[in-house]
């Protein structure tokens, strides 16, 4: 892959700095029900039944240290624990077991817009919700302008927020939380608020907020934002820490993670009225073959069913000839979720023995890397079998072979990135 020029200029150096968050062994876990009372008839027939739980483990054991001054995001997929750790750093949750040390005044934003009364108007919430966050009213007040400019809600200052649009909601409330003194800020989630020219203003406060050195935890699962803000990064999975280190590490690890636990699917493969799937022949073709087996692997023969940005296809491909094929040509299509063509390439075989024919009952092997110059998304791959190639007698069968994913950032437009050798030269002079 190639490298990120900008992602490199970000780099700081952090790690003389004090450590402000220090956090050894936490555990927690939880408890659910197995059998929910549905009604008190329920109860009151079965009153000595002893209600059973099942535990999940939401973290288990987690060990990390942020330092001032340093943006560190957390990660992981949905149920992972990252939420329940931001929680327990907040005190909204206590640890069953573990150590969570801070240094510093810390302010928790753990959903925008959380304390927001409704019935009241956005100068009355502002007010109230400075206050809260430990401004005196006079300061709230004073930096009531400041923070519905920044909102760009100036006309609808005196409006209830009954009336207000959910974008408007959090904007306000992104708006309000920039104007927290602390040392430490918990966020959960909070960058994909508003349009497009407020998605930059946000990122503009955020790399601010790191120039003026202030320790900022981030959950989220944009990778695109980890790589931007982020000097260090962790990613959870099932309550334990699996990856941690550069930003761009932690992101590929959990693109990885997320496409590797998801099973492809097979509705595109075309369905029976039965259910059952129509041996990933192409109707209304004369059938010339039939598919052994498909997949691709990882290099170290391992299948997988998705490919990082920029690493080459693997394939390996098994074939079954059901009838002689005089002069095969196997023509590989690439299809997009669209099932739009992106690419394809074609493959002749050189057959031992005299003849260029595949005699029927005979099995084809084809193996090798195609470079791979697919943006991230799902792609769907064909083998067309084509007999009598040359002739106007030549007939083509379309096989299905299987769906794969591409994983990683998107850095160029388009469904491939093309290769350009080109020169940018200033012409003329000044003056």
């Amino acid at each position: 892959m190639t490298t990120d020029p900008l992602a490199e200029t970000k780099t700081r150096d952090i790690t003389e700095n004090p450590v402000v968050i220090s956090v050894e062994g936490l555990k927690k876990s939880f408890k659910i029900p197995l059998h929910r009372v549905e009604s008190f008839k329920e109860r009151a027939v079965h009153p000595l039944r002893k209600t059973e739980y099942r535990e999940l483990k939401a973290l288990d054991g987690i060990d990390f240290e942020v330092r001032q001054g340093e943006f560190f995001g957390i990660v992981g997929r949905n149920g992972s624990g990252k939420s329940t750790l931001l929680k327990i750093l907040a005190s909204i949750y206590r640890a069953d077991a573990g150590k969570v040390r801070m240094a510093g005044r810390l302010a928790p934003f753990i959903e925008l817009g959380v304390g927001f009364n409704h019935d009241l108007t956005a100068h009355d919430n502002v007010i109230m919700n400075g206050v809260m966050m430990g401004l005196s009213r006079q300061e709230a007040a004073n930096r009531l302008d400041r923070v519905v400019e920044f909102a760009e809600l100036e006309d609808f200052k005196e409006l209830k927020l009954k009336n207000y649009s959910s974008g408007m909601l959090v904007r306000l409330a992104f708006s309000l939380m920039i104007q927290a003194d602390a040392d430490i800020m918990l966020i959960d989630e909070v960058l994909a608020v508003g349009d497009a020219s407020f998605q930059q203003k946000c990122a503009d406060v955020f790399n601010q907020m790191r120039d003026a050195g202030k320790t900022i935890v981030l959950v989220t699962h944009d990778m695109a934002a980890v790589e931007s803000f982020c000097d260090r990064a962790m990613l959870i999975e099932g309550g334990h820490v699996i990856e941690a280190g550069e930003p761009r590490d932690v992101a590929r690890a959990y693109l990885k993670l997320n496409f590797d636990a998801e099973t492809p699917r097979q509705e595109t493969l075309g369905f029976l009225e039965d259910g059952e799937v129509e041996d990933d022949f192409i109707p209304g073709v004369d059938i010339q073959a039939k598919l052994i087996d498909a997949w691709l692997d990882d290099g170290a023969g391992e299948r997988v069913t998705n490919v990082e940005i920029g690493d080459p296809l693997r394939l390996n491909l098994e074939i079954e000839a059901l009838r002689d094929l005089e002069r095969p040509l196997f023509t590989f299509q690439i299809n997009d979720a669209k099932h739009t063509q992106v690419t394809g390439f074609n493959q002749t075989l050189e057959v031992e023995g005299p003849g260029d024919v595949i005699h029927e009952g005979q099995k084809v092997t084809i193996s090798g890397e195609i470079v791979n110059r697919l943006t991230p998304g799902r792609y769907l791959l064909t083998c067309w079998v084509t007999r009598n190639r040359e002739t106007s007698e030549r007939v083509v069968q379309g096989i299905k072979l299987f769906e794969f994913v591409i994983f990683g950032m998107k850095r160029t437009p388009g469904l491939v990135e093309a290769e350009a050798s080109l020169n940018a030269k200033v012409a003329g002079s000044n003056g």
